[in-house]
């Protein structure tokens, strides 16, 4: 229960964290900051990492002149799309022979693999794009391409695309909004903003698959 508290703690004033980080760790923090975001992309087990409100963050403090802007979107792009790409590999090896008992089993059970595969192989670019947008999902997507089979070429495009993009849109939003008074008054109503937003797209999306499944 401390670790989830220390968690949501983290997440929801991550700006304060990360000026800590820098401050106690200087050029380090360019190395922890890149964990994370591999951590969360390519570890399915690990999806309640901060993706986008780092991204927002750090962006932010860049424009304070507290982190390099070049290099926190070159370390974040390179974090993204390394991520993924081990979260392929891993879901393209094991994801088959889960154990059906085990927690990720009970989430990925070859019913929806076999789901996941028909719809890869309709909308898999725009779904790995997508994705990157959406907390938690973005963690599970790449394990799925993988274990569906999805060509690794086919999945490397849309991978680097969807990273860049997404790396590009959070980082400069809290390069150029990050500061403004109001926002930083209010920093962590904002990235509870940006969580609610993030996930939309996939509550609209379960709530169609239960209508259509009525």
């Amino acid at each position: 229960m401390d670790y989830i508290t220390w968690l949501f703690d983290f997440i929801m004033h991550i700006d304060v964290h990360l000026r800590d980080i820098v401050a106690q760790y200087h050029e380090w923090v360019y190395a922890i900051v890149f964990l994370i975001v591999f951590v969360e992309t390519g570890l399915v087990i690990m999806p309640f990492l901060p993706g986008d409100s780092l991204l927002f963050a750090s962006g932010a403090l860049a424009a304070m002149g507290g982190l390099n802007l070049w290099l926190c979107l070159i370390i974040f792009f390179v974090a993204a799309v390394v991520g993924d790409t081990v979260n392929y590999h891993i879901g393209h090896k094991i994801g088959k022979s889960i154990p059906e008992n085990s927690f990720l089993g009970k989430m990925i059970n070859k019913d929806r693999m076999q789901k996941a595969q028909e719809f890869f192989d309709r909308h898999g670019g725009k779904t790995i794009i997508f994705a990157r947008f959406m907390p938690f999902i973005r963690t599970f997507i790449p394990f799925i391409a993988g274990a569906s089979k999805m060509r690794y070429a086919h999945f490397l495009t849309y991978n680097i695309v969807g990273g860049l993009l997404w790396v590009l849109i959070g980082v400069f939003c809290g390069y150029f909004f990050g500061n403004i008074p109001f926002i930083s008054e209010h920093f962590s109503t904002v990235i509870l903003a940006i969580i609610v937003l993030s996930l939309i797209p996939a509550v609209i999306g379960l709530v169609k698959s239960r209508v259509k499944a009525a």
